[in-house]
């Protein structure tokens, strides 16, 4: 039953040339009664009209079978079978059920200016065909009863046709929205993707770039000495190999994000982010690469937001990683916490020749910069502001206000 179901929903055109047939076989036998039916029984008497009522029963038969594929077409149609039967004297016959049909079939369509003509015809047509065919032997208040009761039927193949448009349009509009909430939803991911991959990509540039410059200047400082000082390059090694732990140790928890997802590590606790707390050892594992730094707090030290404090940790890693890089020879940095009431300020400057404007200017020419360019991300995703360029007098200098209200 399922499969005869489906086979007639994906065949309309043959369940209606079948509707079809059956209507023209009924105007047949209508046509076969006239012919010995009396002239009060409102039957075509006339040859003519009987030779008119043929064509006109196989256009409203065709109307009916076609009534799917082109409606407002066999619209207009219906309207000139109705037009030949007022001047061929057709009386309404069985064939006239194509009329509420097509109406129907219009009015459930998107075609506003089609379905505003059947609703007009639906009105007119049953005046009409009282007027030009009266019942015989009937008063005037059973012509207007007979009369409304038709145009009743009428109107009614127009409101279900009507409703069922409506209905059409109601579920394709969802059908939209849920295609256009999928997409939304897909857009919402990819950007998500985009923006985690972006943040993952920061951190390894932080890790990398400042670890990795502090074991090759210890590097190089233990090459220097290894003859004339073995402790300083005993020292100089102890650092190197903890600098490496540390960032074998951060790049592991950002590849366990990569990994599973959701910041851990397999087997293993959650690898805490860096904070406010790890900026003095931060400086002081500079201090030891021979780089000069005075680090200073204004104000009582107190709970930060964790975004803050990973954006202000990050902010002075970089600054003093690219003052090691373009500082230049017997360069000293700054570093200030200033604790606000409503923000947190973090200054980071040196006294250095600093880098040249290009590489710090919308990632650099030759594709550097990008340090930067992570940090105004940071700061921009807490809601705050950083100004970074060359200091008066020389040197570098990087100053950002992080908001402490709202952030997370």
């Amino acid at each position: 039953m399922n499969r005869l179901y489906d086979f007639l929903r994906r065949h309309p055109t043959w369940v209606d040339s079948f509707w079809a047939a059956f209507l023209l076989l009924l105007s047949a036998g209508w046509l076969v009664a006239s012919t010995s039916a009396p002239p009060e029984n409102n039957l075509p008497s006339g040859t003519a009209e009987r030779v008119a009522s043929i064509p006109i029963g196989l256009a409203l038969a065709l109307v009916v079978a076609l009534r799917r594929r082109v409606p407002e077409k066999m619209l207009l149609l219906a309207t000139g079978c109705g037009l030949a039967q007022i001047f061929t004297n057709v009386s309404p016959f069985p064939g006239n059920i194509a009329f509420p049909v097509i109406i129907f079939t219009v009015a459930s369509r998107p075609v506003r200016w089609a379905s505003r003509f059947a609703l007009t015809g639906a009105l007119l047509a049953p005046i009409i065909s009282e007027l030009r065919w009266p019942e015989p032997r009937q008063d005037t208040t059973g012509a207007i009863f007979g009369t409304l009761f038709v145009t009743l039927l009428f109107v009614m193949a127009w409101v279900l046709g009507d409703s069922l448009r409506t209905r059409r349009a109601y579920y394709a509009q969802l059908e939209e929205r849920a295609t256009r909430l999928e997409k939304e939803r897909e857009a919402q991911a990819k950007v998500a993707v985009a923006a985690e991959r972006a943040r993952i990509a920061r951190e390894l540039h932080d890790v990398v770039a400042h670890n990795v410059s502090v074991m090759v200047v210890q590097a190089d400082g233990a090459a220097y000495v290894l003859d004339s000082a073995p402790d300083q390059t005993r020292m100089a090694l102890e650092t190197i190999s903890g600098t490496g732990r540390q960032a074998l140790a951060e790049m592991r928890r950002l590849l366990g994000v990569l990994r599973s997802g959701d910041g851990a590590r397999e087997g293993g606790e959650y690898v805490p982010q860096p904070g406010m707390e790890q900026i003095a050892d931060l400086v002081e594992q500079v201090r030891g690469t021979g780089l000069t730094v005075d680090f200073k707090i204004d104000g009582s030290p107190r709970p930060l937001p964790s975004s803050v404090e990973l954006t202000a940790y990050r902010i002075v890693q970089e600054a003093l990683t690219n003052t090691r890089k373009h500082g230049g020879p017997d360069v000293g940095a700054t570093v200030l916490l200033a604790y606000g009431d409503d923000e947190l300020t973090v200054l980071a400057e040196d006294d250095g020749r600093g880098a040249q404007r290009e590489l710090y200017e919308d990632g650099g020419s030759d594709g550097l910069g990008h340090g930067l360019i992570g940090m105004r991300e940071r700061v921009g995703m807490v809601g705050g502001s950083l100004e970074a360029g060359p200091r008066p007098g020389g040197g570098f200098r990087i100053a950002a206000a992080l908001p402490l209200k709202g952030a997370h």
